[in-house]
């Protein structure tokens, strides 16, 4: 699931980001959602989180529950 819509996004979630810094080059970053920091319902380059790392990106991946 692409992380585009934010209703599919919730605190606790374990997502994949891309920080600001990697989107040259898309390597993600694997973590836990603390809070949703965009605050339309959608957003073509995925909603900006941040994870409880404090590391803020948009979401590319939802990843299921383990």
């Amino acid at each position: 699931m692409n992380g585009q819509s934010r209703k599919d996004i919730k605190p606790g979630a374990r997502v994949r980001i891309v920080q600001k810094q990697d989107q040259p080059t898309g390597k993600l970053t694997e973590g836990v959602v603390r809070d949703i920091l965009t605050n339309s319902p959608t957003h073509p380059h995925g909603i900006k989180v941040r994870l409880i790392s404090g590391v803020v990106g948009r979401v590319k991946e939802i990843l299921p529950p383990t």
